[in-house]
């Protein structure tokens, strides 16, 4: 998809920073899901920061980068449980159907650790950014499910209920979106 494309250096240059801001947390050559991963260019980064092995998935295919693609339902992985080391869900659970089983299914697959980049609902501008954001995705980018962007204490709330347990939060912008980064770990590991 050209739109993909025509933004392709701000997406790698977001993608080195997000590789930095996980580099505790992930092993070098560990097996990485980009679950949501659009473009694949995150999931392409991840996979030569780390000499990782990184599968896309998303429910439509506008992979325009070298990581192999599956597409999904968007509520089921056919991976076995324990496929991957690290799951990663970058700006994803907001265009979900239901975050909740999407999350379910990530630490189905998941050995040892989520990662979520989240936007968050908190603020006239984030607010306000936010619904223009879930607005234009759901219309022009024909997202078959509602945008819904949730508070911080929404998506604690909703890892905590699904056995998820945060070993790690961080602010990553305050403006004019207030974005999260949010590392859980897989209760029981």
């Amino acid at each position: 998809m050209s739109f993909y494309r025509i933004f392709s250096k701000i997406y790698r240059q977001a993608a080195k920073k997000m590789c930095l801001d996980c580099a505790s947390f992930i092993k070098k050559g560990c097996k990485i899901l980009d679950l949501g991963c659009g473009a694949g260019l995150v999931g392409e980064a991840f996979q030569d920061f780390f000499r990782a092995e990184v599968i896309g998935v998303d429910i439509k295919d506008v992979n325009v980068s070298s990581i192999p693609f599956e597409r999904f339902d968007g509520q089921h992985l056919s991976f076995p449980e324990d496929s991957f080391d690290v799951v990663l869900i970058n700006y994803v659970l907001h265009h979900a159907e239901s975050p909740r089983v999407l999350l379910i299914e990530a630490k189905r697959v998941a050995r040892d650790k989520i990662i979520i980049y989240e936007d968050l609902l908190e603020g006239f501008l984030s607010k306000l950014f936010c619904k223009i954001h879930g607005f234009s995705f759901d219309n022009f980018f024909g997202n078959p499910y509602q945008t819904t962007f949730k508070s911080e204490k929404e998506w604690l709330d909703i890892f905590k209920e699904t056995g998820l347990s945060v070993i790690f939060k961080k602010r990553i912008s305050n403006f004019p979106v207030k974005k999260e980064l949010f590392i859980l770990e897989v209760l029981g590991v």
